[in-house]
């Protein structure tokens, strides 16, 4: 009896702000470190030198890449271990209080919370604004950490990191201020926000890389308390024996990311104006919950007011059309989305959206699939409802 449900070749993928496929370069960078090359690092033998040393080259890479020093990368089981430990381990090592914006991801809204920090209104069109920022860390005492986002998991929305930067320094000068950076590597240059901030997390299969594998970037002189605790790898500041394999796959992915992001991101803001333009002019009830000049040329966030996403994801997925309703964490949830209630938008139009997330292996025709499939579930469903 088989229990595979392995999508076929002809399935349509545009979920990738979810996960994004493994880069054959970095499944070809890893093969070795599973069996031949399988010792631990922290080891004293050769074959424990020649662990170290694939993860030394690692690290010079991804330090490349994001523009800071090798000793400031830290490797990490992922996007949500890195910002529980910059927004948790800042208050436990410094106390005071935790600030963030009302759309971060769960992985920093919840540790916020948590600590009994203060969550920041943003604007409709989904960022965050400096200026009301800035009040509100004039109006709070003892700010440790600041965490805001540089790009948004569900609508692909860009915070201005520099201006979000020079509001933090000028209000709350001792505050750590982090940045989830685990949705930008694909579209921004990493090194353009590593310089505005203290702490920058990655999530390496957002980009490419394997699974349970993430990057924390600390400036030099920042400390935060480590969540785990053991044997003293990563410098003391996140104990575990390395993930050798994920970490050579982690840094060929960002460095593949990193060289052809140019053009990716030119090539595929075509791809999404293409679907939000199709979309929105064939069906009446559709609306585009950003203008493409605040988000990222991966992500088309579209509401289909009056419908229900959850059928018309049942739909697409009878059609082999990958896409989600927000963000993965929150799949199957009965909630409406916290960051698409954070903006304004009416419940009418939170309850039918849709998130397309396109990346390294979407097409034309991908898109040319997903426009019709959704145009068809969409007016099946409307028939259906009168």
């Amino acid at each position: 009896m088989s229990t595979s449900s392995t999508p076929s070749h002809e399935y349509v993928y545009l979920d990738h702000a979810a996960t994004s496929p493994l880069r054959p370069e970095a499944r070809e960078a890893m093969e070795p470190y599973g069996d031949v090359m399988f010792a631990n690092p922290s080891g004293s033998h050769r074959f424990a030198r020649e662990a170290r040393k694939a993860i030394d080259e690692a690290r010079d890479l991804v330090a490349s890449t994001i523009g800071c020093k090798p000793g400031e990368i830290v490797f990490t089981s992922g996007g949500t271990e890195g910002a529980n430990t910059a927004v948790l381990g800042a208050v436990r090592r410094h106390g005071g209080t935790a600030v963030c914006s009302a759309t971060e991801h769960h992985a920093v809204l919840h540790c916020v919370e948590h600590v009994n920090g203060v969550v920041v209104p943003v604007t409709a069109e989904g960022p965050l604004d400096p200026a009301v920022l800035r009040e509100v860390l004039a109006n709070t005492e003892n700010v440790s950490v600041v965490s805001v986002m540089a790009v948004n998991n569900e609508t692909g929305a860009i915070n201005d990191i520099e201006h979000i930067s020079h509001a933090v320094r000028g209000r709350a000068e001792k505050a750590i201020l982090h940045t989830d950076a685990v949705q930008a590597a694909c579209w921004i240059d990493v090194r353009d926000i590593w310089k505005h901030v203290d702490v920058l997390t990655l999530s390496a299969h957002k980009f490419g890389g394997p699974k349970g594998m993430g990057i924390m970037a600390i400036r030099e002189g920042t400390h935060v308390e480590p969540l785990i605790l053991g044997g003293g790898q990563e410098r003391d500041r996140r104990s575990g024996t390395h993930n050798v394999a994920g970490i050579v796959g982690t840094a060929t992915a960002l460095q593949i990311t990193d060289a052809h992001r140019a053009e990716e991101v030119k090539r595929l803001s075509a791809l999404r104006d293409e679907l939000v333009r199709e979309i929105t002019s064939r069906l009446p009830q559709a609306f585009a919950t950003l203008q493409p000049s605040v988000g990222i040329a991966g992500t088309a966030h579209i509401c289909l007011e009056g419908l229900e996403s959850e059928s018309i994801l049942y739909l697409l997925d009878q059609h082999n059309v990958c896409v989600s309703a927000a963000s993965a964490c929150a799949s199957g949830a009965m909630e409406p989305s916290h960051v698409l209630e954070a903006m304004g938008v009416p419940r009418e139009r939170i309850k039918g959206s849709l998130r397309f997330s396109l990346g390294h292996t979407t097409t034309e025709h991908d898109i040319r699939v997903a426009i019709d499939a959704t145009v068809a579930a969409a007016e099946r469903l409307a028939t259906v409802k009168k």
